[in-house]
């Protein structure tokens, strides 16, 4: 007689099947999300902004501190708009005051935006009703603030700052771009800064996806924030998509390949940024591994190892099951007389 695991295993296969509707789609997400560091440089190739492609200095060194335009012989497709996004009860530092002064400074002739509860709460029911309830529902107000970018980019374009960014010169050379954002280290890109034409497309698609990519993963905050909403997610959807001619990616030159990554305490061409992540937990790791070549391996390592003992626990509660199947007597054939039941975990006895 056959022992319960054959049981558990038809009844684990058929709980497998049938709610492979609610696994399915979640395994595909997971594998695209898991699949960035792969697929981002091959899909990026194109996207990074450069002399010989453009005809665009990235050290900015060849436009004016306070150019207004793209320049005379291109078309100006991100409008004149600076969006900062402060939610939550606590004002804004008196230094991220300080940093937005400065990027007005430099945009004097555009309009400045801030979006706070009042103002975004509003905005999303009339705008984006169908995702309201999404977006008060955010485990994390970082979430909020992240969909909020997209969305307000989506609806008038123009840039989207972090609060702790200080302009150190005008944004506008960048402006004959449909989209543009800062590479990220280890991969994809910042959302940190972002700018776009009004109903950019990938914009869009970046408003369409965020219902889907709503989970909470692992029950981490940090990968929770950067898989639903974050730099990660937003350079998944990045790589899905089928047409990239028109998403920029501002990276390095041939002497500083980090040259405009937001990471720390750091100068960059066109910002100070002064490295206010507190939102990050002990998790962030785990997320700034992915893709990283020295700590990739660690990663690796650690996955295997759990899934090797997992799978070693599970032989030999499996083994141990069955022995306990072989030593009974009945199981063996010692009992020749009367009728033998199964009791559900392979103990035989008399009927």
């Amino acid at each position: 007689m056959a022992c319960s695991w054959t049981r558990l295993l038809l009844f684990s296969c058929t709980l497998l099947f049938l709610s492979q509707r609610w696994w399915l789609p979640l395994l595909g997400l997971f594998i695209n999300l898991a699949a960035l560091p792969g697929r981002w440089h091959r899909s990026a190739l194109q996207s990074y902004i450069s002399h010989e492609q453009d005809s665009f200095d990235v050290t900015f060194a060849s436009y004016g501190v306070n150019q207004s335009t793209a320049g005379p012989q291109y078309e100006d497709l991100v409008p004149p708009i600076l969006h900062h996004i402060n939610l939550g009860p606590n004002p804004p530092r008196e230094e991220w005051l300080a940093a937005r002064a400065e990027c007005i400074q430099y945009h004097r002739d555009w309009k400045a935006y801030l979006w706070e509860d009042e103002n975004a709460d509003e905005f999303v029911a009339k705008e984006f009703p169908h995702l309201k309830q999404m977006w008060d529902s955010y485990r994390y107000p970082v979430e909020r603030v992240d969909a909020l970018r997209y969305m307000v980019l989506q609806k008038y374009g123009g840039v989207v700052l972090d609060f702790d960014l200080a302009c150190k010169r005008s944004l506008a050379p960048l402006r004959r771009f449909d989209f543009v954002a800062p590479a990220a280290h280890p991969t994809g890109f910042s959302v940190g800064f972002m700018m776009a034409s009004p109903e950019n497309s990938f914009v869009r698609s970046l408003v369409d996806h965020l219902a889907a990519y709503n989970r909470s993963w692992f029950f981490l905050p940090y990968v929770t924030v950067m898989f639903s909403t974050g730099c990660h997610y937003a350079s998944t959807i990045f790589t899905l998509q089928n047409n990239r001619t028109a998403i920029r990616i501002l990276g390095g030159s041939e002497r500083n390949s980090r040259l405009h990554m937001l990471n720390g305490f750091v100068d960059t061409p066109l910002f100070r940024h002064l490295g206010s992540s507190s939102w990050h937990s002990s998790d962030a790791f785990l997320i700034n591994s992915l893709g990283h070549p020295r700590k990739e391996p660690i990663i690796v390592l650690v996955a295997a190892a759990s899934f090797l003992t997992g799978s070693l626990l599970a032989i030999c509660l499996a083994l141990r099951h069955r022995k306990r199947c072989n030593n009974n007597p009945y199981r063996k054939g010692k009992f020749w007389g009367g009728h033998v039941e199964h009791d559900g975990n392979c103990l035989l006895k008399e009927a």
